[in-house]
């Protein structure tokens, strides 16, 4: 078969397609999909790939029923909920870090719909001082110590984030449960996750971190002038 014999086939073939709106549609639907494809190549993060993911699946999927393809159609059917469920996804967490950098919140609680519950008996020791960090926490109820800081953690406080993201991965505190609590926690690989996914998630994360070692700064600073008064007041006194 010679190749212009093959070229006027696959006019004929076009041309035929044309003149049935539904092989029309069909074809609309494999460009439109196949540009989503290729533009996808371009994309540099996950949420506009997972959004593309979706239209590409969509248009195949279409296609695959019009034409009829039934392998296409099962392949891009399979697909296309998977896709549209991590986009979702991706949207929602896009919305609360946004939520959260507008009202400044330092809380963590933004986090919570990715984190794992369970409760804990008064007394019980969270982590001690050396042990590997591989969690960040969340206080949903009760109250937890700290106890080479002699601080009290109340409910809606996020901990243990600065020393998973320090050098030596390892706790520089002991939390230990004052009351039953009940702690909400997620571990590296999940946060690692969401920062590929949605690299904002990682900014706001880190922003969070900034701000409570400015806070502890802050709050050392004041410790270390009250002192100095004190010392002032005694050697004046003397």
């Amino acid at each position: 078969m010679s190749f212009q014999h093959f070229a006027n086939e696959a006019m004929a073939m076009f041309m035929a397609d044309l003149s049935s709106p539904i092989a029309l549609a069909a074809l609309c639907a494999l460009a439109a999909a196949a540009t989503f494809n290729i533009t996808s190549s371009f994309v540099k993060t996950m949420v506009p790939l997972r959004g593309l993911a979706v239209l590409s699946n969509a248009g195949f999927l279409l296609y695959g029923l019009l034409h009829p393809m039934p392998i296409m159609a099962v392949l891009h059917a399979t697909l296309l909920p998977i896709n549209f469920v991590r986009f979702s996804e991706m949207l929602r967490l896009t919305r609360r870090v946004r939520a959260a950098q507008q009202n400044a919140d330092q809380s963590g609680v933004w986090l919570k719909p990715y984190m794992k519950a369970s409760r804990k008996k008064a007394g019980e020791v969270l982590f001690a001082k050396g042990d590997p960090a591989d969690h960040l926490y969340f206080l949903a109820e009760g109250r937890i110590e700290i106890v080479e800081f002699g601080q009290t953690l109340e409910p809606g406080r996020m901990f243990g984030e600065i020393a998973f993201f320090s050098p030596s991965r390892r706790r520089t505190a002991t939390a230990r449960c004052l009351d039953d609590c009940l702690v909400l926690s997620v571990n590296e690989h999940t946060v690692r996750e969401l920062y590929y996914q949605n690299p904002s998630f990682g900014f706001e994360l880190v922003g969070l971190v900034a701000a409570r070692l400015s806070a502890d700064s802050a709050r050392l600073s004041a410790d270390v002038e009250r002192l100095k008064a004190q010392l002032a007041q005694r050697q004046a006194a003397s």
